[in-house]
């Protein structure tokens, strides 16, 4: 028997604030493929499943607060997108790591539909973005983003209110280690891109009346796919184990 369904119901829905922020804009939950019926249920059940392990955090910051509770439903929903938007940085640096490194290897063929999303997408980007999501899956990645939303409460309480200057720092550090992760991942393409073209040009320069840049592109494209063929698994590897230290640091 519940004995307040009044301040249960306003606890759950504060719970949702959050965690349906979180999983409206996270990797994988939020791509064009997925309902938005599911993403609401998944998000209901959720935060069904956590209110009783956090109730000492939420319910009595969320009983008797009147007109203040907007206020609280409008800094929830932050909070949870500011989570959501760390696991979303780093994917979204996945792609624009293998973007570059499509770009490197001179592979540009006319862009194709997206897997996940609805919008046109390089094939090998596209490969690799999906090729890396579905690791992080297949690692439970959404358990740490999970266990991620559950200690916020901690250390960002529901009593708190809106922190802009800890959101900021936030998003920041995680875009820093984002961008060091994803250009380890990109390094060897860089430098195979950037040997590549330099090597040409200095033949180029020797044999000038030899179109050498258009004769060069399927050596380009072969080494590039070589390379990636030698490099995928090591990539995909470091991307999967640097996923946690990012949301931890954030």
């Amino acid at each position: 028997m519940i004995s307040d369904p009044e301040g249960t119901v306003l606890a759950l829905f504060a719970a949702f604030c959050r965690i349906g922020a979180c999983i409206m804009i996270m990797p994988g939950f939020s791509t064009a493929r997925v309902p938005v019926q599911i993403r609401l249920f998944l998000a209901v059940a959720i935060s069904m499943a956590i209110l009783p392990i956090m109730w000492d955090d939420i319910y009595p910051q969320v009983t008797g607060k009147g007109h203040t509770y907007i206020y609280l439903i409008a800094t929830e929903t932050i909070v949870g997108a500011v989570i959501g938007l760390v696991a979303r940085y780093y994917v979204l640096g996945l792609q624009f790591a293998a973007t570059a490194a499509t770009m490197l290897m001179g592979f540009s063929p006319p862009p194709s539909a997206d897997v996940l999303e609805d919008t046109a997408e390089n094939q090998v980007t596209s490969l690799i973005t999906f090729a890396g999501l579905m690791i992080l899956f297949m690692l439970d990645f959404h358990h740490v983003i999970i266990e991620a939303v559950a200690q916020s409460y901690r250390v960002m309480p529901i009593s708190s209110g809106f922190d802009p200057q800890g959101v900021l720092i936030t998003l920041a550090n995680s875009l820093g280690q984002t961008f060091m992760i994803m250009l380890r991942l990109a390094s060897p393409f860089l430098i195979y891109g950037l040997l590549f073209n330099v090597a040409i040009g200095m033949v180029n320069k020797l044999a000038p009346q030899i179109p050498i840049y258009f004769i060069s592109q399927p050596y380009l494209i072969m080494g590039g796919m070589f390379l990636l063929y030698l490099g995928i698994a090591a990539m995909l590897r470091l991307f999967a184990d640097g996923f946690a230290p990012v949301m931890q640091g954030g």
